[in-house]
């Protein structure tokens, strides 16, 4: 329980990818943690790429980052969705702002680009969104597991014992 006493939120909207979703949120738990899963406010319970739903606890506009330690970002589509809410991206530059532990993964790149928090830093993503990243001033590389700082970024649904295991030690600290 090495979490025990951690706040984090853990972003949610239509078409995420349901690994990157749900295993940061058990091992999350398992460590301790508090999680509060958010929504963008345009409804109460979100739904997967493969149709698994999500009931969130909070909207984003109910959320204060100096009230948590961290915020986790899946993949899937929903990032290209939650970016579209200036509220999620206030969630994201907060926390920033504020040196919270902020976890991203796969496609979640984008919010972290619409956030403008990437500009010098070493980050990884999606292969499709590497362009996305370089042109908001990121370093791109190729691992599983990318920490700058911060940021924790990882590629894909296969690279999330490594993704965990970051989130996990940053937020031990």
């Amino acid at each position: 329980m090495r979490l025990k006493g951690k706040k984090v939120v853990l972003l949610a909207e239509n078409n995420y990818e349901d690994m990157e979703l749900w295993v940061p949120y058990f091992r999350l738990k398992e460590e301790g943690a508090e999680v509060t899963f958010v929504g963008t406010g345009s409804s109460q319970s979100y739904t997967s790429k493969h149709g698994y739903p999500v009931q969130v606890n909070k909207e984003a506009k109910e959320i204060d980052m100096s009230k948590y330690d961290g915020v986790v970002i899946p993949g899937g589509y929903a990032p290209d969705l939650m970016r579209r809410y200036p509220e999620m991206v206030r969630i994201v530059k907060d926390a920033h702002q504020k040196g919270k532990v902020i976890a991203a993964i796969c496609h979640a790149g984008w919010m972290l680009a619409s956030a403008g928090i990437v500009k010098g830093k070493k980050v990884t993503g999606f292969f499709a969104i590497k362009d996305d990243l370089v042109n908001a001033g990121a370093n791109y590389v190729d691992e599983e597991v990318v920490r700058d700082g911060n940021l924790i970024t990882s590629r894909k649904p296969d690279d999330l014992p490594a993704f965990c295991r970051e989130i996990i030690n940053a937020l031990a600290k």
